[in-house]
């Protein structure tokens, strides 16, 4: 048991348990203060050193993302990225994470994760107009894997729907490692609706705190430390940390919010949300250069007898914090009372560099803002030389370690029997990773606001048509594409490659719609770095993120680290996920007229395949050699990123130029289930003819990337196509193919290779085990 300056008594190891520092973290805190913290100090210095706050494992790996770009108007640093996308307007968007409170209460830990990432954009001044999001579970062989799934797709629905932003598409994956820790990650974007961005260093010494919007209870508490240590048996025990959402009163905040920043009164905006009213205050004090004073007995309370730790560490939710013009104090307080909100003045500016707060007529914390803010700790990592052993095996891996294709039939290792081409179609396109997300994105509201281009599952990327509120449809209309992706397959097997196939995909996504791929915020969800498997698997991700950012000329705008994504059981046994480095990706386009989904459009229109030779194309990796062999093992393909950027920049201006009237990349499952997906989306079939080079039919039909794209020509252009393809150096001497390999057909997907039938499937059949998959288990 220690005292601190103050004479409260606590014990001190038990503290920094509770807070996650350790020792040495307390020792920096003395002589940062100088002296002992008191125990709400010391629950400030937990929350705002905690990875989710400070990224103290993570920092010297994201300052190497590149964040400058031509389109880029702010980067890393504040709430959210922003970017212009022409015709004077600015989008607004990030990501963020809300993995450990889903885990334990999904219902809730999903629907204040979306409102969380709102607050984000509209405390930019950006009015929100969509989310997506990219969502990760354990096999739904497990009825608890079920329930979780259940209970994030019905927070979601529910947060999203009735703040009335449109949850425009998202992705989602099913693995064993995520049983115990399952990803929930949500990005939002905004069109800004003030004429300056809003920022949040507090300026002007002596302007008043403003606290707007929802009371202050005890739900949260210690929530951003919680979410920085790993999952166990017993996090049950903290749904106390798990914060409870009102998206009306979210609804509120938005239109009070944006109707105060539109009046210029209002100087410095921060939304609490991790960390709460510590996080935000201290923040705010940070980057203005200047100190906050704030009195915990203004602040509204839905809850009696709250402490002044309690105070400080909730993340009660729908809460904002604003620097406002003081003569302008009265005016804006009443906009918010108009909204039905609260809106106290709690504080005020001071010049001198301190955090100081009252509670009950005394000082209770007085901490330079540079203590908090500044110069955090940083944990530091030795980075392995060579990847581990146990991958390098994998790697060795080869086709050759399959079995012989015999008859036209395969026998998978899995099953221990065989099975014709159609059949593993089939069976893939069953498989609930592969599978029609519609069970889920049906509950949610993708039509709200009328700007949705297409619904989700119609096309490789999301697209929103830029208009302002009020605006009539009587001009053409620009809009922005948006996709998220990760393949955490492949980023197990070799996270550099598989976080360059990350962004990559991402921008092919957005490509694939007729948008140009501008920027990317990424979230980071990892296991503990404090393994040598775990940091290093971090690293080499963050690499393979700059290298691709780089060459696709798509800078990272911001983000959020998730690590600790790890389960333990009664054994003490843990089991971490899949590294999974979420990439969301947004680009331009300046008409939406001109965009286009993956479905067949026209009866004998061509289908052409365009790829890199210099892309690997392999079954390694693959969800082939996952869902029908039981094997994830092989190195995964490499990407030449210059290729890839050619064949993204070719369909973009084939789309544009009126050539190309639907597109779809090639990824989980190959060629051949790009093309039956293209099928049920459309209800029409398609005749394919494949030429045999050295590789097995397997290969030609289910191997993965390779950066390639499928797409169907107009039939009514096919000579302006070729006299538009003469333009191009695409020959044998190209890295770079491009082949007819088809045309849409009525009601049946056949596939020949050299003249043998390997394929023949009714659409309506594909349709049915691509539909049913997911609701199957409900």
């Amino acid at each position: 048991m220690i005292y601190s300056e103050n004479n409260d008594l606590y014990d001190l190891n038990e503290a920094l348990k509770v807070e996650n520092l350790t020792i040495s973290d307390y020792e920096e805190i003395c002589k940062r203060l100088k002296r002992k913290p008191n125990r709400t100090e010391l629950g400030m210095f937990g929350v705002m050193w905690s990875e989710h706050c400070c990224y103290r494992n993570s920092k010297p790996l994201l300052s190497n993302f590149p964040t400058k770009g031509k389109n880029v108007l702010v980067g890393p640093g504040e709430n959210a990225g922003v970017i212009d996308v022409g015709n004077n307007q600015k989008l607004v968007f990030k990501i963020e994470s809300h993995n450990h409170p889903s885990a334990i209460e999904p219902f809730q830990g999903a629907a204040t994760g979306v409102g969380g990432i709102l607050r984000d954009i509209f405390t930019m001044g950006a009015r929100p107009i969509a989310v997506l999001n990219s969502l990760r579970f354990g096999n739904l062989d497990k009825s608890s894997n079920v329930d979780l799934l259940r209970g994030v797709v019905s927070g979601i629905a529910h947060y999203g729907n009735c703040v009335g932003v449109p949850t425009i598409g998202g992705e989602i994956d099913f693995d064993d490692s995520y049983s115990g820790n399952p990803l929930v990650n949500v990005m939002a974007l905004g069109l800004l609706e003030t004429n300056e961005i809003v920022c949040s260093g507090a300026k002007n010494v002596g302007s008043p705190v403003l606290y707007v919007g929802n009371t202050t209870g005890r739900d949260g508490v210690g929530g951003a430390s919680f979410a920085s240590s790993e999952l166990t048996t017993s996090s049950l025990d903290d749904r106390p940390a798990v914060q409870v959402g009102d998206p009306f009163i979210e609804k509120s905040l938005i239109e009070a919010c944006l109707d105060a920043f539109k009046t210029g009164d209002v100087i410095a905006a921060q939304d609490m949300g991790a960390a709460g009213l510590t996080c935000s205050s201290a923040e705010m004090a940070a980057n203005g250069n200047l100190g906050i004073s704030i009195d915990l007995d203004l602040v509204p309370s839905r809850e009696d007898n709250m402490s002044s730790y309690q105070y400080l560490l909730s993340e009660s939710q729908e809460r904002m914090l604003l620097v406002v013009k003081e003569e302008k104090i009265n005016n804006l307080i009443e906009k918010f009372h108009k909204w039905g909100l609260y809106a106290n003045v709690i504080g005020e500016v001071i010049e001198t560099n301190e955090v100081i707060i009252s509670h009950k007529s005394k000082i209770v914390a007085q901490i330079p803002t540079s203590a908090l803010s500044d110069d955090t700790p940083v944990n530091v990592h030795n980075v392995m030389n060579n990847p581990p052993d146990y991958l390098l095996k994998k790697w060795e891996w080869t086709e050759n370690n399959l079995p012989e294709i015999k008859e036209q039939k395969i026998f998978s290792l899995k099953d221990n029997k065989s099975f014709s081409y159609s059949q593993i179609i089939l069976k893939l396109l069953s498989n609930p990773s592969i599978a029609s997300k519609r069970w889920i994105y049906k509950q949610f509201d993708s039509q709200v606001q009328s700007n949705t281009v297409f619904k989700p599952g119609e096309s490789d990327a999301a697209v929103i048509r830029l208009r302002e509120q009020n605006e009539k449809d009587n001009k053409v209309f620009s809009g922005v594409a948006a996709s998220v992706d990760c393949n955490s397959r492949w980023v197990s097997l070799d996270p550099f490659r598989g976080a360059i196939a990350a962004v990559a995909e991402s921008a092919r996504n957005v490509s694939c719609v007729g948008a140009e791929p501008v920027a990317i915020t990424n979230n980071l969800n990892f296991s503990s770095p404090e393994t040598e498997i775990g940091y290093w698997q971090l690293s080499s991700s963050c690499n393979g993120i700059s290298e691709a950012c780089k060459t696709l000329e798509t800078p990272v705008t911001g983000g959020n680290v998730s690590l600790y994504n790890e389960s333990k059981n009664k054994n003490n046994e843990i089991t971490p996920i899949n590294p999974t480095p979420v990439i969301g990706m947004v680009g331009k386009i300046d008409n939406v007229e001109k965009a286009i989904s993956s479905e067949w459009k026209n009866i004998y229109d061509e289908i052409w395949l365009i790829g890199s030779y210099k892309s690997e194309t392999t079954i390694a990796a693959s969800s082939y050699l996952e869902y029908f062999h039981g094997e994830i093992t092989g190195r995964p393909p490499k990407i030449d990123l210059l290729d890839e950027k050619f064949c993204q920049n070719f369909l973009r201006n084939a789309i544009l130029n009126s050539f190309v009237v639907s597109s779809h990349d090639i990824s989980d499952g190959g060629l051949a289930i790009a093309l039956a997906e293209c099928c049920i989306l459309s209800g029409k079939g398609a005749s394919i003819e494949l030429q045999k080079d050295l590789n097995r039919y397997d290969n030609l039909l289910f191997a993965e990337g390779g950066s390639r794209i499928i797409f169907s020509i107009d039939k009514m252009k096919e000579k302006e196509w070729l006299n538009y393809l003469s333009k191009f150096q695409i020959n044998s001497k190209s890295s770079i193919y491009l082949k007819k390999i088809g045309y849409v057909s009525n009601e049946t997907f056949n596939i020949q290779i050299q003249d043998k039938n390997i394929c023949n499937i009714r659409v309506e059949e594909l349709t049915e085990k691509f539909n049913n998959s997911i609701s199957d288990n409900f």
